[in-house]
């Protein structure tokens, strides 16, 4: 399974549109070569170098099958038009935002920026707010692949 991004490329900088210093607005990805079986796909954005421990900046799970984009600028609404639902983030141990919330370390050493895909067997059974841990536990034994885009971002 390979993950894109038309706005960057794997180990790129993040476009300042993307993060907090910017609009806020997520990025447009695509992906491809889903195995068979794929019922639901999970996507989870999350910063392991930030200072407090993995900082989570979106969740978004029950994303349908059929589906093989998303534009950029998604709201940040529980349930998505396409069915889709977003879960809380925006933390490492305390969630209090839905939806996509782009870099924003701190100033200094630029951080890695995580956008994990998941293709599944089934759709989880989670309400719009469940945190990345509550979607990675559910998720455990219904991963059929994975794949994952990186990019970088940073601050004065």
């Amino acid at each position: 399974m390979r993950l894109e991004s038309p706005a960057f490329r794997e180990g790129e900088w993040i476009p300042r549109i993307h993060s907090g210093e910017g609009r806020d607005l997520s990025p447009p990805l695509s992906w491809s070569g889903a195995p068979q079986g794929t019922r639901s796909y999970v996507l989870i954005l999350d910063d392991p170098d930030a200072p407090a421990g993995l900082w989570i900046h979106w969740v978004l799970f029950d994303i349908p099958a059929d589906l093989h984009e998303l534009p950029a600028g998604l709201p940040r609404t529980p349930i998505l038009e396409n069915g889709s639902r977003q879960g809380n983030c925006w933390g490492v141990t305390s969630f209090s935002r839905m939806g996509y919330h782009g870099p924003l370390p701190p100033p200094g050493q630029p951080h890695r920026y995580r956008f994990t895909l998941s293709a599944l067997n089934q759709q989880l059974a989670l309400p719009a707010g469940a945190s990345a841990a509550e979607v990675r536990s559910a998720m455990e034994k219904h991963a059929l692949a994975e794949t994952v885009l990186t990019g970088i971002y940073g601050r004065g």
